[in-house]
């Protein structure tokens, strides 16, 4: 990518090389519930609770959110900061590698690419560390993360995020599986080479698209 080329038409870049690659990783729009739902999901009643047996207490006053790396203004954010930034509601489903499935979920939150346009990721930045405070880590590339429904979240059907999903902010990957999407968010670093996080490193898929099946590494 040219370092001189701004961050916004950068993300246009990314979404037309995503078209050309040809990737379908959603249903068609207008499809019924059964066609939404991956292969091997089934879809569940509520919104199941996993996590890795540790439940941080973070509050919204105690919250702090530190974006670091390849970008031109590293930043910490607290509470009020996240609220500062443009805010945006989304409908989306959310799949869990564990077979199950949420459909048409109310989220209320942050864009990513709104709290990027703030930082500035660098020209090299192309993929995405996301640690939580509970120590666990996820990975992306950047150009999955720029999408219209990839949100940092504090708000679930109308509800702030209770801790158990991971309030007062996670992240809401809806084309990937759930494992992405990292609950009590307390940092996002940008870098050049790609790092799998606490899954991929145990044998899950680096990629992670529910309507390839795509669950484990090969």
């Amino acid at each position: 990518m040219n370092e001189d080329i701004p961050f916004d038409q950068r993300i246009v870049e990314a979404k037309i090389r995503w078209a050309r690659a040809g990737r379908k990783p959603l249903p068609p729009e207008g499809s019924t519930r059964r066609d939404r739902l991956p292969p091997g999901q089934h879809e569940a009643k509520g919104w199941p609770v996993l996590d890795l047996g540790i439940k941080p207490r973070v509050t919204r006053d105690s919250f702090r959110l530190e974006i670091l790396g390849a970008c031109m203004h590293p930043s910490v954010f607290d509470w009020g900061n996240i609220l500062e930034l443009p805010q945006t509601e989304c409908v989306s489903d959310f799949h869990c590698v564990t077979t199950w499935s949420t459909f048409d979920n109310h989220w209320a939150g942050v864009r990513f690419r709104d709290l990027c346009l703030k930082v500035l990721p660098t020209s090299d930045a192309r993929f995405v560390t996301f640690t939580s405070s509970d120590n666990y880590t996820t990975n992306l590339p950047l150009e999955a993360c720029v999408d219209d429904d990839v949100l940092l979240v504090h708000s679930w059907n109308g509800k702030p995020l209770d801790l158990d999903h991971g309030g007062p902010l996670r992240m809401i990957v809806p084309k990937r599986y759930a494992w992405k999407s990292a609950k009590w968010i307390k940092s996002i670093e940008f870098h050049a080479e790609d790092r799998p996080g606490f899954w991929e490193v145990r044998g899950y898929s680096n990629t992670a698209f529910p309507f390839d099946d795509d669950r484990f590494s090969s």
